[in-house]
């Protein structure tokens, strides 16, 4: 059930608003002059108590000099005129410059106070307490310190003039609240009275329909203005419901053939709508498909470059071979023959060192050449985690790019810690890197005649490995920047780019790795990726384990 909203008439938000000014001004002005006059009743009695503390110190320090503590007490006697006064203490300073008591004075039926002797500096200005008000002066005699006096006075007379003070104001404040309140009500009468006409009025017309009643003047401006402009109103809504009812008519022959279109629009709709589904998921099939196809050029491309790679090793091998075969061939028939010299022996043995080691060195390169690039396939067509050194794997990625990156001069330099050994999946950071490299390669050094790409890793936090590219290219312009992620942007449209290779790197990053991928980029100033993706960290112990 709906919380009922709280309605205020006109009669009680007038009445509240002005007393609430008028108790707020006069509750203010009274605070004020309350607070004045206290402070000029405490001012009167501080300055009462510092006279009387003044003479009673001149009159005591011939008296503590002469030690004459007989006719000092007598002396305060005195002090029984003033009837505020309660007690009085005179203190000398001994030659070890200690307080000792000299005289006092206490007022008739008035009990002792103890002495004072550690409150020299707190009391050194008139202090007021719950019920009286302390002061302590030094006394002086030629400008040497002979002692002090002790002064307390009773606040009874005080309190009683800041009581008589307060009910004189509260007395004058409620009068006077009572008679702005009268004066309200007498106002607020002459406000709400064609107020309530007014209201009344649109109450019946309400009720019965009729606009045809118009409201009387008021001799309040403001009000009559406004009857002025509900009369005008009224008009104006007699007029309309004139012409509604002729509307409204018309709007009966319309509707019945108007609901036979959106009838038919909605079927057309529908159907519309079917065909964009079917649509959308085809589209998204042949993206599917075109990441996948994205995925196997770039593998395609790998085995025809370490297939050229490789036949160059293998070639020097069969080319040194055939030398060896010639050569070998040659000795056999000098010593068939009985020509074989010692001379031409030893040419053999020097010229089969060398070829044997041309054939060992260039099938070693090639074996490397495709066990690297065996990995990488391997890692290219697989998902699943595995142990390997970072470091290792970036080596394996540059060598089975070897054969696109040798005949450029752009540089790859690596920061990672060679002893850095984690479990994650092997197969979407290399294709990763491959596309990022590419990437900077063919649209990143663009008429560059050499960029250079670094790579930095390391782990954070322990279970999460940082990998920041970055290169010294041309950059990515602001509105490519916003969208390098989104599928099928490129700037070699028509040139053989397809766009996907950025938005595959994301799919890799977030969804195998499940990272984040940022980038930061200006035109002219290079780029900067920043990947994040959790991995596991292996100690010493563990790779043993996992070997």
């Amino acid at each position: 059930m709906a919380q009922q909203k709280k309605v205020l008439s006109i009669k009680s938000l007038f009445i509240w608003v002005v007393m609430s000014i008028t108790a707020a001004a006069l509750l203010l002005a009274s605070s004020i002059s309350l607070y004045v006059q206290i402070s000029n009743y405490k001012e009167e009695m501080i300055n009462e108590v510092e006279t009387f503390a003044e003479l009673i110190s001149t009159n005591a320090a011939s008296g503590i000099v002469f030690n004459d503590n007989v006719t000092e007490e007598q002396n305060l006697q005195a002090l029984s005129a003033a009837a505020f006064i309660n007690n009085v203490h005179i203190y000398k300073l001994n030659p070890a410059n200690e307080l000792e008591f000299f005289a006092s004075y206490n007022k008739t039926g008035q009990a002792p106070v103890r002495a004072m002797f550690g409150r020299t500096e707190e009391l050194a200005l008139p202090t007021f307490s719950a019920d009286a008000l302390e002061y302590m002066m030094p006394v002086n005699l030629e400008g040497d310190r002979v002692g002090f006096t002790y002064i307390r006075a009773s606040v009874d007379a005080l309190n009683k003039l800041t009581l008589n003070t307060v009910l004189i104001t509260f007395s004058v404040l409620m009068l006077a609240l009572i008679l702005s309140f009268l004066l309200t009500l007498r106002l607020q009468r002459s406000v709400t009275h064609p107020i309530e006409e007014l209201v009344y009025l649109v109450q019946q017309i309400s009720q019965q329909k009729d606009y045809s009643s118009r409201a009387r003047s008021s001799s309040l401006k403001e009000l009559d203005i406004l009857g002025n402009a509900f009369n005008g109103m009224l008009e104006t809504i007699q007029q309309h419901i004139l012409r509604q009812e002729q509307a409204e008519e018309e709007y009966r022959r319309l509707n019945l053939s108007l609901e036979e279109k959106v009838s038919q629009r909605t079927t057309a709709l529908k159907e519309a709508n079917k065909e964009l589904i079917q649509t959308l998921e085809k589209l998204h099939q042949f993206q599917r498909q075109i990441v996948q196809n994205e995925k196997m050029a770039s593998l395609g491309d790998m085995v025809a470059g370490v297939a050229h790679e490789v036949n160059t090793p293998i070639g020097l091998g069969v080319t040194a071979s055939t030398m060896m075969l010639d050569r070998l061939t040659q000795l056999q028939s000098d010593f068939e023959n009985k020509n074989l010299k010692a001379s031409a022996l030893a040419k053999f043995l020097k010229e089969g060192e060398e070829n044997l080691n041309i054939i060992y060195r260039n099938l070693n390169r090639a074996a490397e050449l495709i066990s690297s690039f065996k990995q990488v396939a391997v890692d290219q067509t697989s998902e699943t985690a595995r142990v390997f050194a970072f470091k290792q794997l970036m080596d394996e990625i540059l060598l089975s790019m070897r054969p696109k990156l040798k005949k450029l001069p752009h540089e790859i330099v690596l920061h990672c810690d060679p002893e850095l050994t984690i479990e994650s999946k092997a197969g979407p950071i290399n294709q990763i890197m491959i596309n990022l490299i590419m990437n900077s390669i063919i649209h990143g050094f663009e008429f560059m005649e050499k960029g250079q790409i670094d790579i930095w890793v390391e782990l954070q936090g322990g279970n999460k490995l940082s990998l920041r590219y970055e290169d010294n290219g041309k950059g990515i312009p602001e509105h490519l920047c916003k969208r390098i992620f989104d599928p099928f942007v490129t700037t070699k449209r028509g040139q053989g780019g397809s766009g996907l290779g950025m938005h595959l790197v994301y799919n890799l990053v977030t969804q195998a790795l499940n990272g984040s991928i940022t980038v930061t980029s200006e035109e002219g100033h290079g780029v900067e990726f920043q990947i994040l993706f959790p991995v596991r960290k292996l100690e010493h112990s563990d790779i043993a384990k996992s070997s």
